[in-house]
């Protein structure tokens, strides 16, 4: 390729981290776009822990990483093969929600000492496979960005679309026993099939605004293609979540480091106190919301716009990269 074919060439960073690897399956179909036009040239830097989270995780390995998700404690990182002096056009974040915090991995990234090189002024998307709690998550995540100088420009959410309360089950057995292995009459845990294969049609429309230089400028590249639909009736859990997290967290860093034993007794009695709190707070939460709702209506579509920016859920470019 001669210089100035290559000057021409756009280059994608994609940070990636999967713990079941459901997340790198929606990487793929978003990349494959891009991997096959010319124009464009696709680094994957795979962020790999010092120490391994495990897959399928153990319960008490389970709960002991809730402290230091919810303080955006940053594990230490294998060296990544970065340098910082590269040059992207678009940098792609994709996380999994722990805690309702980003998976410790990608906090350990955002607090690289290599971040602000390689992000300032950077557009960025963030792409989100969880549950269905991730607003808090994403507020985390914009704060980490701009204070590496970043401007996010789109986010894509997929959540599972069991309903709550069984979803509050098929997910915690499918993290201990297996993404694959599915809790008896229920659906298996995770975002189902279609959704992931679907993502390619935000590679697609990545790769034309790449082409028309399109992220240079200051709006959304995935607008109308519902790329973000928030349900702003799980915003008040959210928060009561976060803050439960956040306290205990407090104290059982207190009590040691991770993987200590005298952390588990108290990691046990947060166990009891978080199924109490899902068993309890989420349900009546939501029905008091319903209740409420000519009331509260004004007061959830604020909610639902400031959480669907930038990208939004609107589906007008749909027909257009439809598979």
């Amino acid at each position: 390729m001669n210089p100035t074919s290559r000057a021409k060439v756009k280059r994608v960073l994609v940070l990636a981290y999967s713990q079941s690897g459901q997340l790198f399956k929606v990487i793929e179909r978003i990349l494959a776009p891009l991997r096959a036009d010319d124009g464009i040239e696709v680094h994957v830097e795979i962020l790999r822990p010092s120490k391994p989270f495990p897959f399928p995780w153990s319960f008490f390995s389970f709960l002991d990483a809730f402290p230091e998700s919810a303080h955006l404690i940053p594990p230490e990182l294998e060296p990544l093969s970065l340098v910082g002096d590269e040059n992207f056009d678009l940098v792609i974040l994709p996380y999994q929600v722990w805690f309702l915090a980003p998976s410790q991995p990608v906090t350990g990234f955002l607090k690289h000492p290599l971040v602000r090189k390689l992000l300032a002024d950077k557009p960025v998307v963030t792409v989100i496979a969880c549950r269905n709690m991730w607003m808090m998550a994403q507020e985390k995540v914009k704060v980490l960005l701009t204070q590496c100088g970043a401007r996010l420009i789109d986010n894509v959410v997929l959540t599972d679309k069991s309903p709550t309360l069984v979803s509050v089950i098929t997910t915690p057995y499918g993290v201990l026993n297996g993404r694959e292995e599915r809790f008896p009459g229920l659906p298996a845990a995770g975002i189902p099939g279609p959704n992931i294969a679907n993502c390619q049609r935000f590679g697609l429309a990545l790769r034309d605004a790449l082409h028309a230089h399109a992220e240079h400028g200051t709006q959304p590249l995935l607008r109308g293609l519902q790329a973000c639909d928030a349900d702003p009736h799980l915003y008040v859990s959210e928060r009561a979540g976060t803050r439960s997290f956040y306290l205990w967290g407090k104290l059982l860093r207190a009590v040691g480091a991770p993987g200590q034993l005298r952390r588990r007794p108290f990691l046990m009695a947060y166990a009891v106190f978080l199924i109490l709190l899902i068993l309890s707070v989420v349900p009546l939460s939501l029905t008091v919301q319903t209740l409420l709702r000519p009331i509260l209506g004004k007061r959830f579509a604020a909610l639902k716009q400031q959480f669907d920016a930038p990208s939004g859920a609107s589906a007008e470019r749909m027909k257009a990269y439809e598979l």
